[in-house]
């Protein structure tokens, strides 16, 4: 990690965001040879930091946030740097380019991203056929894949539900979960779907069809905090799996960054959001009385941030931006971190420490 943020990461950060992350897809997914040999250098094998949640085995609890592989290019790859789990997507029933590039700015001041991609992806039956053909290449799975579906642009809000559920009847055989995002910034009036009347109805009809795996609902950090009450309850009372928490913020406070950084449009992600995601993670595990499992994104780049949602109520945690600023050894330090930190607190087990400061 030394190496990486003292020497390839400067000269990374010399060219486009965007183009940079996409070459980095690219060559982890034509990389598996070379990943089979690095593997046991970046997985932490340890029963300590096994899980189940909603009925999956989590082999650790560091997991790759939705976002970074959108079209699920790399998914193999993703257990050979030691995550323990991985969501790809977003992915929408209709394919679309995104927003106008370009679209990706670093704050290397904060340890932060803006981004304003718009759901850019190859739309769910294109996404679909991906899966199914690594799933043919390499059956069964060493850490569960989650995917990420949310709306299309060209789709009314009013049609929300259809959109969404047309995405999940191509996706569902190739996750062992689902997330639905209404959460994104970036594609205009979606954060209305947050609303309790609009949530309810796309999330009864998802649950309605019947589709044999976990579903989950992925917030927003701006949500007021009786808002994020009124999702949870909701989930609770419709018998959803669990919660995301949380997306990425329209918010810019406090930030070191140049103004010219900060006034860019999109979503922010990173150190920033750490504190804010962790006190909705706390808000979230709280209200769902130990009956809504919760993930909890936002600012994980070390295991001591990793334990501080854990010990908030979340039973996973997720990152996106960490990867891009600590490099490819991430999810090994942090997991390494956290048996550290099992030792040092004399507990047990990772599903220990889980909302030990809820009271």
């Amino acid at each position: 990690m030394v190496a990486y943020r003292r020497l390839l990461r400067p000269l990374l950060f010399r060219a486009d965001a965007e183009r940079i992350h996409g070459m980095t897809v690219g060559a982890l997914a034509m990389s598996r040879p070379a990943l089979r040999v690095t593997a046991p250098l970046l997985c932490v094998t340890d029963p300590r930091l096994e899980q189940r949640v909603f009925g999956l085995r989590f082999p650790n609890p560091v997991g790759l946030a939705a976002g970074f592989d959108k079209t699920a290019r790399a998914v193999p790859a993703w257990p050979s740097l030691g995550f323990g789990f991985a969501e790809v997507g977003t992915v929408t029933y209709h394919a679309q380019p995104g927003n106008p590039r370009p679209r990706v700015f670093r704050l290397p001041a904060d340890e932060a991203i803006v981004n304003r991609l718009g759901f850019n992806n190859l739309g769910a039956a294109a996404t679909a056929e991906r899966l199914a053909r690594w799933e043919r290449r390499a059956p069964g799975r060493i850490a569960p894949l989650g995917v990420n579906i949310g709306k299309s642009a060209v789709t009314p809000l009013d049609e929300a539900a259809a959109d969404y559920l047309a995405s999940l009847d191509l996706l569902w055989p190739y996750a062992d979960y689902v997330v639905v995002n209404v959460s994104s910034p970036n594609t205009p009036g979606l954060r209305r779907l947050q609303d309790r009347d609009r949530l309810e109805e796309v999330l009864g009809s998802l649950l309605a069809r019947g589709h044999r795996r976990p579903l989950l609902v992925k917030v927003a950090p701006d949500l007021e905090p009786r808002a994020l009450d009124e999702v949870v309850d909701l989930a609770r009372a419709l018998g959803l799996d669990g919660i995301v928490v949380a997306n990425t913020t329209a918010s810019r406070t406090g930030l070191a960054s140049p103004a010219a950084e900060v006034v860019q449009d999109g979503g922010l992600s990173g150190r920033p959001l750490r504190d804010r995601s962790t006190e909705m993670v706390r808000r979230a595990a709280h209200r769902g009385q130990g009956e809504l499992p919760v993930i909890g994104v936002g600012g994980v780049a070390t295991a001591g941030d990793a334990w501080e949602k854990l010990c908030a109520g979340a039973c996973l945690v997720q990152l996106y931006t960490g990867l891009v600023y600590r490099g490819p050894a991430v999810a090994r330090e942090i997991n390494r971190g956290l048996l550290r930190l099992l030792e040092r607190e004399g507990v047990g087990s990772i599903a220990e420490v889980v909302g030990r400061d809820l009271g």
